[in-house]
């Protein structure tokens, strides 16, 4: 049961009152939170001690489009800032109260999550630590913050086509996205019922695990490190890699293989069904199915960005939708027989952080927004679960991602360790 991990039950009124005092005082903390919960982050500091749980005064930073009692659920849209307070914590969010986790705040976002490199024009764009003047990746851009800045010991966000690893990578951290089933959305402000994941991000994996095991309502029990076969899809996720991120990712591989495990690239099958089976689709249609009302009557309160990739709904018939659909039944079950027991290795991403400045124009933007989610998509188009793993090389930040089939959940953290070890 018991972890190295950097909080104690004694020791969260302390950590909490001096995180506080730095984010008040620090530069960086800008456009981190939308909201601080100080009253409520002390009374569960106060009693963390009673709950017997490893996560019991645990630092958590809450991705604003879950429901956490007494607050707005904005999203990080300005249409929603007017709805009324949350009468209840989403579940997954309630879990962690009661497992004596500390709510420091809600964090930022790119508006509806609709974006994976975590720009908002509304609330501010949080500042990259590992990359200033770049992009942090989104959509669950604050929360990554928040922990690369070491405001918060775990993140919680949401994961659609990498929502939780794109920000880990562009900041440094670990992001882990489960397979969609084990947590339950229940409370969470949805982007596409399809593709829609919640987990979390933090330093370490075995951090991760323990917030996913308790959002998930399972008993917080770690897995052994365990390695598996990785497979290096010899048909998918290198094209338009930057040369900094190919080199890494071919030394993260030199030293996998001198720590014994087993690699080999080959071609997936499935992986050829992947280009007829566009994202969009899914987002575009069931975001709208949401959100109709806002998209028709407060169109000038959206990002206009995101309102552009709403609005592509209207380039699908019911029956092209439905036909995404079936062909993604289809890949699920083939990815997951040709995968089997082994695992994905590849980039997390192909680029590395864009700077902001770099994103202005909307072709540009569209662009790298499509090629941070293009790899990290592949997981939740399979409905598997997938984490990305950072290193350093060459002076620069970078991230490794591990995809394993749906539901191996267990075994891919257990590989997870293995490979953070290695690295």
């Amino acid at each position: 049961m018991s972890a190295p991990f950097p909080w104690t039950p004694e020791s969260a009124e302390r950590r909490l009152e001096q995180t506080l005092e730095r984010i008040s005082g620090d530069a960086s903390a800008q456009s981190v939170f939308l909201k601080l919960l100080p009253s409520r982050a002390k009374a569960q500091a106060g009693n963390a001690a009673q709950a017997a749980s490893p996560l019991a005064g645990a630092l958590i930073s809450v991705k604003a489009l879950f429901d956490v009692k007494g607050e707005t659920t904005t999203a990080a849209t300005k249409v929603l800032a007017n709805d009324p307070p949350a009468s209840t914590d989403a579940t997954a969010i309630a879990r962690l109260n009661t497992a004596g986790a500390v709510f420091v705040g809600l964090t930022n976002m790119s508006e509806f999550a609709y974006s994976g490199l975590g720009l908002n024009p509304h609330y501010g764009t949080p500042q990259n630590p590992a990359y200033p003047g770049c992009a942090p990746g989104g959509s669950t851009s604050g929360g990554a913050v928040s922990v690369a800045l070491g405001f918060c010991d775990i993140a919680i966000g949401s994961d659609t086509g990498g929502s939780l690893r794109i920000p880990a990578a562009f900041t440094g951290i670990t992001g882990f996205k489960p397979t969609q089933s084990t947590v339950t959305m229940a409370g969470g402000k949805p982007l596409s019922d399809s593709l829609d994941s919640f987990g979390p991000m933090a330093k370490t994996v075995a951090e991760c695990e323990v917030a996913w095991q308790i959002m998930a309502g399972h008993d917080t029990d770690p897995s052994s490190p365990a390695a598996a076969k990785l497979v290096i899809p010899a048909n998918f996720g290198f094209d338009e890699i930057d040369a900094d991120v190919a080199n890494g990712f071919n030394t993260v591989v030199r030293t996998l293989r001198d720590a014994g495990l087993e690699i080999v690239e080959q071609e997936i099958a499935a992986l050829s069904h992947y280009e007829h089976l566009p994202p969009w689709h899914m987002t575009s249609v069931e975001s709208r199915a949401h959100y109709e009302h806002y998209f028709q009557n407060s169109a000038g309160d959206f990002d206009p960005r995101v309102h552009a990739r709403m609005a592509r709904a209207e380039e699908v018939t019911a029956v092209e939708y439905r036909q995404t659909l079936n062909r993604r039944e289809k890949f699920i079950s083939e990815f997951r027989e040709e995968l089997g027991s082994a695992m994905l290795l590849l980039p997390t991403t192909p680029k590395l952080p864009p700077r902001v400045e770099d994103l202005a124009d909307d072709a540009d933007f569209n662009r790298f927004n499509l090629l941070a989610l293009r790899n990290p998509s592949l997981a939740n188009i399979a409905d598997a679960c997938a984490i990305a793993l950072p290193y350093r090389h060459g002076g620069k930040t970078l991230s490794a991602m591990l995809v394993a089939g749906g539901g191996r959940d267990n075994q891919l953290l257990a590989c997870a360790k293995v490979v953070e070890a290695a690295l």
